[in-house]
């Protein structure tokens, strides 16, 4: 590999065949002069743009970033792999970088977001969650900086992603956004604080969650099952009426329609996780 641009001390864009890479290194750069050769020996991390723009913009990053946030994005990355088993893509890693350094940036000026999200980041991805409360502390124990643990929740998109790699953040957004507004209209409807450590809370939450996606692709089941549906209308109508609630909201904000299936299923999970003998009320 030959040096084309030494951007600093520790990152160096280089070219492989016809590739061009950036190649990341403590001190890598350090005696080096453009055309100098490099072996991938000496090279901790290498970058691949996949066109002009990214290469030019991940050039920019790197060669501006403070050692102590990279170092602090790196031992993050170390852990997320350790403990999710997932080896973390290129994006993920600069994006990761990208928002620690703004963060950090924010943090100097006693800014601090307390995302919207933390709800439902903490009920459906304990685990991301809690690594990235531990990225809060290895961000600490790197630049002195302290965060708030809401701070967690924005990182924690970021390892979602890693694992939803189909789906893109702002889509999981949407989708656990949508969730959150389900339950919010279930429990307003009863009136009651729900059982979040309930087996039969979790089912629920699961069920919204995949039903979310659905909702996102447009994809809503469709079944025969209209004999079923009655039945659990008599016998569960609060639950009905709840989840016609739910059928108004999806189609003034999404425009779709619940079908008769998910209706069944909704009712059903629903009269099971408020715990309502609906026929005494």
């Amino acid at each position: 590999m030959k040096i084309r641009q030494i951007l600093n001390n520790n990152v160096a864009l280089v070219q492989r065949g016809e590739l061009d890479l950036i190649v990341l290194s403590s001190g890598i750069s350090f005696r080096k002069k453009v055309g100098d050769s490099l072996d991938m020996s000496e090279v901790e991390k290498t970058f691949i743009p996949d066109s002009n723009d990214v290469l030019e913009s991940y050039s920019y990053l790197l060669s501006h970033i403070d050692q102590k946030v990279l170092d602090a994005t790196k031992r993050i990355i170390q852990l997320v792999e350790t403990e999710l088993g997932e080896e973390v893509n290129d994006y993920l890693y600069l994006t990761l970088l990208d928002h620690i350094d703004y963060s950090l940036k924010r943090a100097e000026k006693n800014q601090f977001i307390v995302s919207p999200l933390t709800w439902e980041v903490r009920k459906f991805y304990p685990k991301q969650y809690e690594l990235s409360k531990q990225a809060l502390q290895i961000v600490f124990e790197e630049t002195d900086i302290e965060f708030p643990e809401s701070e967690a929740v924005s990182i924690a998109l970021h390892l979602i992603n890693l694992q939803e790699s189909k789906v893109s953040i702002e889509d999981t957004v949407k989708e656990m956004k949508l969730v959150g507004d389900i339950m919010t209209i279930i429990k307003m409807h009863f009136q009651i604080q729900l059982d979040e450590n309930s087996m039969n809370y979790n089912r629920l939450v699961t069920h919204l969650r995949y039903f979310a996606q659905r909702v996102s692709v447009g994809e809503i089941y469709q079944s025969q099952e209209s004999e079923l549906n009655k039945q659990i209308r008599v016998m569960y109508p609060q639950a009905y009426l709840c989840v016609q609630k739910i059928k108004r909201f999806l189609k003034q904000q999404f425009q779709k329609d619940l079908s008769e299936d998910e209706e069944t299923y909704l009712m059903l999970h629903i009269s099971r996780v408020t715990k309502r003998k609906e026929s005494e009320e």
